[in-house]
């Protein structure tokens, strides 16, 4: 079911880019991203957390399509690198362990905005589905680490611990809201987001250790942009 929902979202967002039924755009502009994340591991059987900061940062493409009533629409990708992980929190030892996940993402989102289009401040709605590849990642602990210390953790809880990434191919769903200030030398963006993974870093399958091993991340991002390609301002 997840699939098929995300096979029909990532449909709808394809055919809106035909969709010509408002005043004609026809703007293209391309620039930089860059920001701070915090992201947690949805662990069934429960595995307790704290959240792994880390940073994300890439390239953002956007293609303006459309101005509908006072709604101006546009598709817009990004290919960015992100640090993400987790954090756990043991309370029973002085045992410590993290893990920190290195991401390659591609949101692939519809954009929604309003306000001043040339000149001033504009607020927008971004919502899309996103893909990515898991690169590599490194396991950071200290403490005892003892037979003891193991078999007091929550639910002992420990098969994470050294357990491999299997399934390097993640998707999702992300979305935020933002403002944009726009000048005559760029496009100049802050904005909040949020990620939910609906595929797992581990097999979930009936004998395997989790059934559901996904990120969720909350991220901080500001943005610049320069146009490429502009149609002439019709007002």
């Amino acid at each position: 079911m997840k699939k098929i929902l995300f096979s029909a979202f990532l449909s709808l967002l394809v055919s809106s880019a035909w969709a010509q039924v408002g005043e004609y755009r026809n703007q293209l502009a391309l620039g930089v991203n860059g920001g701070y994340l915090l992201n947690k591991v949805s662990f069934s059987p429960s595995v307790k957390q704290d959240f792994h900061g880390g940073v994300t940062g890439g390239l953002t493409l956007r293609y303006t399509s459309e101005r509908y009533f006072n709604i101006l629409c546009a598709l817009q990708a990004e290919l960015n690198y992100a640090r993400m992980g987790w954090k756990e929190v043991i309370e029973t030892s002085d045992d410590t362990y993290s893990r920190t996940m290195h991401y390659v993402q591609l949101p692939l989102l519809a954009r929604l905005s309003f306000g001043k289009e040339h000149r001033g401040v504009m607020g927008y709605l971004v919502l899309g589905p996103q893909l990515g590849f898991f690169l590599s990642d490194q396991e950071n602990k200290s403490g005892e680490w003892s037979d003891e210390t193991l078999g007091k953790r929550p639910n002992n809880v420990t098969g994470q611990y050294g357990m491999a990434v299997d399934k390097k191919f993640e998707y999702g769903l992300t979305g935020g809201l933002g403002l944009e200030i726009n000048t005559k030398v760029g496009h100049f963006m802050l904005e909040g987001r949020y990620y939910y993974a609906l595929g797992d870093m581990f097999s979930n399958g009936k004998s395997d250790y989790f059934s559901r091993s996904a990120n969720g991340t909350i991220i901080v991002k500001a943005g610049y942009l320069i146009d490429i390609r502009r149609k002439k301002k019709q007002f």
